[in-house]
């Protein structure tokens, strides 16, 4: 019998590995890597601007992957970073025109993604799972941040 662990663990594998290939094919157009679709949408919720420290924190990356994301989008001309008191920092980051283009786009792909991958689930289980496994990202926290301290 396969065990929780192994169940769960398997599971979220093939969720991710599944995630990063259908975000990968979406960004090839853009020339960017599948990573930065997150980001993009992300991004896109704040019009007045978001910092790379709270992008980081909210999409739960390494403020280094954020870095280097926001380093190549800006480059793509998909972002601007408008600084704050001068520093650079702190800058606020924002979409340019393409950059809501290309962030639109990825939201449509993402949307029937997301309505394929759901297909057969009831709303009423789709609330309980994300429930259920927004208790579980909270306690994995809880644990990596405190450590096992029963074995």
């Amino acid at each position: 019998m396969i065990s929780r662990f192994e169940r769960f663990s398997t599971i979220i594998a093939a969720i991710s590995r599944c995630w990063h290939k259908i975000a990968a094919d979406a960004m090839e157009e853009y020339g960017l890597k599948g990573t930065f679709a997150l980001y993009l949408v992300t991004i896109s919720r704040f019009e007045e601007g978001i910092t790379s420290t709270s992008l980081a924190e909210i999409c739960c990356k390494d403020k280094s992957d954020v870095s280097r994301a926001i380093s190549a989008m800006e480059e793509k001309g998909l972002i601007k970073r408008t600084s704050v008191n001068k520093n650079v920092y702190r800058a606020l980051l924002t979409l340019t025109n393409d950059g809501k283009k290309v962030a639109d786009q990825i939201k449509g792909l993402a949307d029937i993604a997301v309505s394929r991958a759901s297909a057969g689930i009831s709303d009423a289980d789709r609330e309980i799972f994300y429930t259920a496994i927004e208790r579980i990202a909270e306690n994995l926290q809880n644990i990596s941040e405190s450590g096992l301290t029963e074995l």
